[in-house]
């Protein structure tokens, strides 16, 4: 017979334990420890006011730590936060065995936006007096997270209405149906074997109905004093019902409800210089905010008046447009954003057939303008005849269209029209009105296809990508537990200094003799 060392959990252990020897020098809690003991937290003070009267209240370090570390575990609620203050010997530590509740909590990130802002950049000069942060080159994207709501309740305000409509529908039949049931005797005897599983069948379909009822009431409030939201393009975008800040968006794991998180890495060490969160899909509106916000910080870090001025800045193709080409020149900053073409032109990928990919569809350099009875003629020699002045998304622009006869036989049309408008085969163009005497759309063009830019840019990806990779994976912080822009906002800045910290551990504690 097999024999099992003895298990007894009756009997009682008495250890001795020092919060301070939990935080082992070397690791990311003491790191985090030593820089938030080293930040000024006075801005946080502004929101006590029991100066003279009031219950005391937890420090804001004693909740930074906390919040800070439980984030870079994963831990992102403010109830599983609260459970690391009893459970988790680290969080004690950090904490000093304090214990606050998860509203305090929450309240806590909700209301110190500007505090957390001035942090972000206190962690930001302890980066750069560690030596993390060149200043030679940055890149920016986006990062896709879903929020604290459900892409359920979103929709065009036609489509909601629609929806809450059928929900009436729904609740109507609901109702008509319970009351049959509950008539209908030979119904009773056929439930009655299953009754111990399904519990009080009135009370369950009386509470389902409650629920249906009380969606349909969140649905009419909102309907009541919504407006079509507008997006870049200026056409209507999909709303929410819950937080409608948020944003419908594509990203690499399909459609989301939730807000972008823009980020400005430096090409050092990959340490975040700028970040904001928004609840737009398109990252490029929010280019211009973010260059003022990337050289105020490198201001702070620098000292310099003009710390961008032998900088360089990368970004995707999302952030390619004139407008965003003119706000960094204005600012005389130098950027490098390919436009959406740019691989096509890639000698690289030149030679498609090869690869069994198809050839490329025809662009506007493929067709020739005859000034004198403006027009265009394409490749086949069809003509485009001119259609009027447009609204192109937040442009205005000339329209060119062909004749349906002549787009309907043409040996060209694989290479002219995708296969979304194969049904109605008419190649159609716009031209953009200029806002600008200078076009630098295609003064980037000729840029990026410079082998030496081509090769700067290939860069871009080992600089951005993996920040997100650490935040998202490594890290676990992969969604946003807040509401609303600003408070969401806060919780992403919040994740980037959990980064940037993390950024700090190696090289920290030699530097202080752990």
């Amino acid at each position: 017979m097999a024999r099992y060392k003895n298990a007894d959990n009756s009997q009682g252990l008495f250890l001795t334990v020092k919060l301070h020897e939990q935080l082992v020098p070397g690791t990311f809690e003491w790191t985090l420890n030593y820089l938030i003991d080293k930040a000024d937290i006075s801005l946080f003070d502004l929101n006590y006011k029991n100066d003279e009267k009031g219950a005391t209240a937890y420090s804001p370090r004693v909740l930074l730590k906390a919040i800070l570390y439980c984030y870079s575990m994963g831990i992102l609620s403010s109830r599983k936060i609260e459970q690391a203050y009893i459970n988790n010997i680290i969080v004690k530590a950090l904490a000093a065995d304090n214990e606050p509740d998860h509203d305090t909590i929450a309240t806590f990130i909700s209301i110190n936006h500007e505090a957390i802002n001035d942090l972000f950049t206190q962690i930001l000069l302890q980066c750069s007096t560690l030596g993390l942060i060149t200043g030679e080159m940055f890149s920016i994207d986006g990062c896709k997270l879903p929020s604290n709501v459900s892409k359920e309740w979103s929709g065009t305000i036609a489509e909601l209405k629609k929806k809450r409509d059928k929900l009436k529908q729904y609740i109507s039949k609901l109702i008509i149906r319970h009351n049959e049931l509950d008539k209908d005797e030979n119904a009773k005897e056929k439930l009655e074997p299953y009754r111990q599983t399904m519990g009080n069948d009135n009370e369950r379909r009386q509470q389902c109905i409650e629920r249906l009822e009380k969606k349909l009431e969140h649905l009419n409030k909102f309907l009541e004093t919504a407006e079509p939201r507008k997006g870049v393009s200026g056409e209507e975008i999909k709303s929410n019902i819950i937080d409608n800040e948020s944003a419908f968006i594509k990203s690499p794991h399909g459609y989301i409800q939730g807000y972008n998180g823009i980020t400005i890495a430096d090409s050092g060490n990959q340490i975040i210089i700028s970040a904001e969160a928004v609840g737009s899909g398109p990252e490029s509106g929010s280019f211009p905010k973010m260059l003022d916000s990337l050289n105020e910080n490198m201001k702070e870090v620098t000292g310099k008046k003009k710390p961008l001025k032998d900088s360089l800045v990368t970004g995707d193709t999302g952030f390619f447009t004139e407008e965003n080409l003119q706000e960094a020149n204005k600012r005389k900053i130098e950027v490098l954003i390919p436009d959406q073409q740019f691989r096509q032109r890639d000698p690289d990928f030149g030679d498609r057939k090869e690869h069994g990919k198809k050839d490329t569809k025809y662009t506007i350099e493929d067709f020739e303008y005859d000034k004198k009875n403006n027009c265009y003629k394409c490749p086949a020699g069809n003509t485009l005849e001119y259609k009027g002045e447009v609204e192109l998304r937040n442009n205005s622009g000339k329209k060119y269209q062909a004749k349906k006869v002549s787009c309907n036989n043409c040996p060209l049309m694989d290479n002219c029209i995708s296969k979304r408008t194969a049904k109605n085969p008419v190649r159609t163009i716009y031209i953009a009105n200029k806002k600008y005497k200078n076009n630098l759309s295609e003064k980037m063009r000729n840029k990026i296809d410079d082998p030496v830019y081509r090769e700067i840019y290939s860069r871009r990806m080992q600089i951005i990508e993996p920040v997100f990779s650490d935040i998202t994976y490594c890290k676990g912080m992969n969604r946003f537990t807040f509401r609303g822009e600003k408070k969401v906002d806060i919780q992403w800045k919040l994740y980037c200094i959990v980064h940037n910290i993390g950024k700090c551990v190696k090289l920290l504690a030699p530097k202080i003799g752990a």
